[in-house]
């Protein structure tokens, strides 16, 4: 049976595959002039554990596992215009709207993208 170190470091290697710099600030996306950067939080959480014992036959059994979860939420959005930087929070109302003002192509690129995600679904049916 592995133990519970082999356990943690096998989890602990797949988490660090799945977490990196990439996860953290996401994909470029270009809208004209204007490059837009998601900031995004991660949280995790890790458990694990085994134990041995005897059943009431008396055979040794034992056991182990492990998990690990992940949660990735937007955080901010980071936005170039013209050389100049801004970062606005995602988690107040006033900065979504503000960078929708920056940016009115977004809403089209956003409509578009989700016409075509919806389109894509209706020919799989």
């Amino acid at each position: 049976m592995a133990g519970s170190g082999e356990i943690f470091n096998t989890l602990f290697e797949r988490l660090e595959k799945f977490i990196r710099t990439e996860t953290i600030v996401g994909e470029p996306i270009q809208v004209g002039s204007i490059t837009l950067v998601p900031i995004m939080s991660v949280s995790f959480g890790i458990g694990g554990g085994e134990g041995s014992g005897k059943d009431s036959k008396g055979n040794d059994g034992s056991g182990g596992g492990g998990g690990v979860g992940c949660k990735m939420t937007p955080n901010a959005m980071a936005v170039v215009k013209n050389d100049h930087l801004s970062i606005y929070p995602l988690t107040d109302r006033g900065s979504l709207e503000k960078i929708i003002e920056m940016v009115p192509e977004l809403i089209t690129k956003i409509e578009h993208f989700s016409g075509k995600k919806k389109a894509e679904k209706a020919d799989t049916e």
